[in-house]
């Protein structure tokens, strides 16, 4: 591959620092750097900002990687759609076992011990949807995807816009904090399934019982 060896070349060239050229390419460093050591590849806004930037053609940076570049982006884009089914799938069983834990306990009256395999069952369903969100996180990562806007148009194949006000705001926030978001937003939705399985399960105790 030659991408990064041209990217790496134009901006020495430029007398630009990786975080010069991140700034003017509304991308990371880390992002930067991943191109010049091809562990990533640019998509095509960012193809046409770096061509404007270097003052070369984006035929000239890419030269012979085109069909490797496709291949391995098309390749993510495949992996996180089906990652992405996995996650909300196995979110939406986590909530079912909430609330099927609940209605064990609130109509059923078993003891908590009883209904532990029921807990395990959605603490390892909510640890399979945790992975592929971790693993989504790093697709998203290596091609520097923050907002909604940005993966949704990479899931299309269409140009990445990271020149927003929001892109701007979600790329300062902190990896740790972006990674407790995630987690609180998991076990809301656990509260949230709990909350309706205690309704329901009220509901047929008083229809039932």
């Amino acid at each position: 591959m030659e991408i990064g060896n041209h990217i790496r070349a134009h901006r020495t060239e430029a007398g630009m620092s990786q975080d010069d050229l991140a700034a003017r390419v509304y991308v990371s460093r880390q992002t930067i750097s991943s191109w010049e050591n091809d562990k990533t590849y640019p998509d095509v806004q960012s193809l046409l900002l770096l061509s404007e930037i270097f003052g070369v053609t984006v035929d000239s940076l890419i030269k012979e990687d085109v069909a490797t570049m496709t291949k391995v982006i098309d390749s993510d884009v495949r992996t996180m759609k089906r990652l992405a089914y996995v996650m909300l799938a196995f979110m939406a069983l986590t909530v079912i076992a909430g609330g099927w834990f609940t209605f064990q306990v609130a109509v059923w009256d078993w003891p908590l011990d009883h209904a532990l395999p029921t807990i395990v069952v959605a603490v390892l369903l909510w640890g399979i949807s945790m992975f592929a969100a971790v693993w989504i996180d790093r697709i998203k990562k290596r091609h520097d995807l923050i907002t909604y806007k940005e993966i949704l148009a990479y899931w299309r194949g269409e140009s990445i816009d990271r020149n927003t006000e929001r892109g701007r705001r979600e790329r300062a926030i902190p990896s740790w904090m972006k990674a407790v978001r995630t987690v609180g937003w998991t076990l809301i939705a656990l509260a949230i399934g709990a909350f309706v399985g205690f309704l329901v399960s009220g509901a047929i105790d008083r229809l039932f019982g």
